[in-house]
């Protein structure tokens, strides 16, 4: 098993804990004109009664640095990577085109890293009342369950209706790009700019 694959695995054994209302979704390639490659690859979404959960996992070893406006942050001093909450931005924005018309849904974009990093970030990335949420892998579901229950607290009845759910998760399957050569493709031209 890739360390990547063990990642994503321990990622979904967290989203199986979640509430059977939930449905999520996996390593999504969706159209997304606004990018440079022409897709968006988003790594999970959780689809609940009172919002959608986009999640973006990082495998990095070391001390996170960076803030909600920084362009860049940093892995330990030695390495750079593109801000995940605005790379998470971007995939909230394509999945908001794709499911536009079916609900009125709120977006909470999560930023899931493994234990093996230590984080130098803005403290209110790990408070429940924020929208942006940088956690680590093995705290997911509970942020998840966490969110919900604030959310729920705030509104008698849930904004997403079970059709709805269904409906959003069935849009976002149909929009999946499975073809292996596309993903490829994809895969060559994110290499190709870094």
């Amino acid at each position: 098993m890739r360390i990547g694959e063990l990642g994503e695995y321990k990622i979904n054994i967290q989203l199986d804990q979640l509430p059977k209302e939930c449905k999520s979704l996996s390593d999504l390639l969706l159209p997304n004109p606004k990018s440079r490659t022409g897709y968006a690859q988003i790594d999970h979404v959780v689809i609940s009664p009172y919002c959608l959960f986009v999640i973006e996992t990082k495998n990095y070893n070391g001390e996170i640095k960076g803030g909600r406006s920084d362009q860049q942050w940093s892995v330990s001093n030695r390495y750079k990577m593109y801000n995940p909450l605005k790379q998470n931005y971007g995939h909230i924005k394509t999945i908001e085109g794709l499911v536009k018309g079916i609900a009125e849904a709120k977006f909470i974009s999560m930023i899931s890293f493994t234990m093996r990093c230590r984080f130098s970030i803005e403290p209110e990335l790990g408070i429940i009342r924020s929208d942006e949420l940088v956690v680590y892998d093995v705290e997911l579901s509970e942020y998840i369950l966490r969110k919900l229950l604030s959310l729920k607290m705030g509104a008698p009845e849930p904004p997403i209706t079970t059709v709805q759910i269904q409906k959003i998760y069935e849009q976002l399957a149909l929009a999946n790009i499975t073809d292996t050569e596309i993903r490829k493709l994809h895969v060559q031209r994110i290499k190709g700019m870094s």
